[in-house]
């Protein structure tokens, strides 16, 4: 039943995605091109659409029950939370609204699937015994990383087939590791949420006939932030950082944009030109280049965490150290940042000689 389920919501995802295409042009929700973004031509957008409905569909034809330890006691609210993500995804793409609006629809959906879905970090088990009770504090902080998380997608969503490759990477990470411990309710929700990307990604992908806008952007990252959530949640300090391992390139671009913004005395909600993708594209990569390569690092964290969650305590503090050495350096080698942020560099650069 769950093998022809995932057919079926990957056939009809590759239905509904020129159907929903159609229906942006109609109504006039399209993507225009301007000095920020690369497309040249008017792009139908909220094909992020196809993936929610083939979604949905998958979810109330399986109906997946969680166990007593997946860490939700109302699945049903994690479909309304989405519910209210799409809406405002949807709201965005026609009349873009305000940072603001944007971000309160954001707290609502998490707000929904926290308080009454259940969905929360409690405690934190320390590597060296002891364990530290967020008591008060897990609402807000489990709040604060489905916004994130929600926002990191959103940011990184700006090459054709980006959004959806790297999400689909994740989700791969994440739904894999949930069969290995045995967590069928996260790995079912996973799955379904893996195909309906990947029949959109048919689309997506360079050239893109279509973009999944904001509704498909908001969507996949909340689902991924609280899929993350459900599959470590409750156990140890170097499990809880497997999630942040898996969305290692969303994370990072979001972390150095805030960075970035900071440095330039920018408003965090100010778009600009210097993500990930932008970098690679000023270093000289065609757009299919540069989307592979961002597809390989995402593929490398998700092996990474694959590995991270099987290492030792030592092993896992070795990686963590070359994770994020590897990290710094690659960020300060395309000018992420900016071209004078090398606190790494500049002592590894070799010095011009001064002889004639």
């Amino acid at each position: 039943m769950i093998y022809w389920t995932l057919v079926l919501c990957f056939l009809l995802s590759i239905l509904l995605t020129p159907l929903i295409g159609k229906l942006a042009v109609k109504l006039g929700i399209t993507d225009k091109p301007n000095s920020r973004k690369v497309h040249q031509k008017n792009m139908p957008l909220i094909g992020g659409l196809a993936i929610y409905i083939s979604f949905i569909v998958g979810y109330f034809i399986l109906r997946p029950i969680p166990e007593h330890n997946d860490g939700v006691s109302n699945p049903l609210c994690i479909i309304i939370g989405s519910l209210i993500i799409i809406i405002t995804g949807i709201l965005d793409d026609k009349y873009e609204l305000s940072p603001k609006l944007k971000l309160l629809g954001q707290i609502l959906a998490a707000v929904v699937v926290v308080v009454l879905g259940g969905v929360e970090i409690n405690l934190i088990n320390l590597p060296f015994g002891g364990k530290i009770e967020l008591g008060f504090f897990s609402i807000p902080l489990t709040i604060f990383w489905i916004v994130a998380v929600t926002n990191a997608i959103n940011l990184i969503d700006g090459l054709d087939g980006l959004a959806a490759g790297v999400s689909s990477i994740a989700l791969i990470t994440i739904s894999g590791m949930a069969i290995i411990m045995g967590d069928m309710f996260v790995a079912v929700l996973g799955g379904i949420l893996l195909v309906s990307t990947l029949a959109f990604l048919i689309y997506n992908f360079h050239p893109a006939k279509i973009f999944m806008g904001d509704t498909g952007a908001l969507f996949l990252g909340y689902m991924i932030s609280v899929l993350s959530l459900l599959g470590f949640k409750n156990v140890t300090f170097i499990s809880l950082i497997i999630p942040v391992i898996i969305l290692g390139v969303p994370l990072s671009d979001t972390f150095f944009a805030i960075i970035r913004r900071v440095l330039n005395k920018q408003p965090f909600s100010m778009a600009d030109k210097s993500h990930l993708h932008h970098c690679l594209l000023r270093a000289g990569f065609s757009h299919r280049q540069t989307v592979l390569i961002i597809y390989a690092m995402a593929a490398l964290f998700g092996l990474a965490a694959i590995i991270f969650s099987m290492s030792t305590m030592w092993g896992s503090i070795i990686l963590i150290t070359v994770l994020l050495l590897s990290i710094e350096l690659f960020v300060e080698a395309i000018d992420l940042v900016g071209e004078n942020y090398k606190p790494l560099l500049k002592y590894v650069k070799p010095k011009r000689s001064t002889n004639q």
